[in-house]
């Protein structure tokens, strides 16, 4: 249940990317319980109906729009489609993002632009398009960009690593530039959140809980609900940073299992 009131982000609009699984999905029903009107976009048509479905059995409302946010027509006709119903956006979560586990030096020039691609230029367009059309001209926004941790290094993942870190920074340089727009801009540095997406990579969850100093992995719903707090007016005064949900694996920073977690 959420800790958050009814109406903490009433008369909100907000756009979800990769909306219709894992932590996107949890994310949209976290801002549909406090209020917000939601829409959610996916490249798969069937996860984003079952989003969809869920929001407005709450008696939310929701916009499921099917698109390829890599293409520049379509990730437009995204935001035409939520102005259109809309009117306006007032909170953008850009989630979706892809990556593959490789050896560095096995991935390809092709492989490393295809996740810049959809982790970095992808959130970039989409950003600079909600922020021009809609947040600018109004009454500003928060805009978030969700990574998992940018600030070390994943064996198997320095193209996705180098990706995420440039969203953080960029993250702190819009803050800083459209401040005087009344918008804030945070990123979000997730660890290990216990989603089929985590499960698709074959690693066994139980032993990543044990490099976490709290013991276990997030939720889709513990980060949902903190995105859904930092969205609202309760948090008008947090912007240009990155907030760590991780359950203390970045402040404990060793490459060895905590402790208190061993067997």
């Amino acid at each position: 249940m959420s800790v958050l009131t009814p109406d903490a982000n009433a008369g909100a609009v907000a756009l979800v990317t990769g909306g219709g699984t894992g932590i996107g999905r949890a994310t949209a029903l976290a801002l549909a319980r406090t209020g917000a009107a939601v829409a959610i976009c996916g490249r798969r048509e069937e996860p984003l109906e079952g989003t969809r479905a869920e929001i407005e059995a709450l008696g939310g409302s929701c916009l499921a729009h099917a698109c390829d946010l890599r293409e520049q027509e379509e990730s437009e006709r995204l935001v035409d489609a939520v102005l259109a119903e809309h009117g306006r956006v007032d909170i953008l979560v850009n989630n979706a993002g892809g990556q593959f586990s490789a050896p560095a030096e096995e991935i390809s020039l092709n492989g490393w632009r295809a996740v810049q691609r959809l982790s970095v230029e992808a959130v970039w367009q989409l950003t600079r398009d909600v922020a021009a059309r809609s947040m600018i001209p109004g009454a500003g926004g928060v805009v978030f960009f969700n990574t998992f941790s940018p600030r070390r290094g994943i064996p198997g993942f320095a193209h996705a690593c180098a990706a995420r870190a440039a969203l953080e920074n960029l993250a702190a340089g819009l803050a800083s530039e459209w401040s005087r727009h009344g918008i804030r801009v945070l990123a979000l540095a997730l660890g290990s959140v216990r989603t089929e997406g985590l499960e698709a990579y074959g690693e066994d969850l139980d032993e990543q809980a044990k490099l976490v100093p709290l013991g276990r992995l997030a939720t889709p719903e513990e980060v949902g609900e903190i995105t859904a707090f930092l969205a609202s007016p309760a948090s008008a005064y947090i912007t240009g940073t990155t907030i760590a949900i991780d359950g203390g694996v970045d402040a404990w920073g060793n490459a060895t299992p905590p402790p208190f977690n061993r067997d």
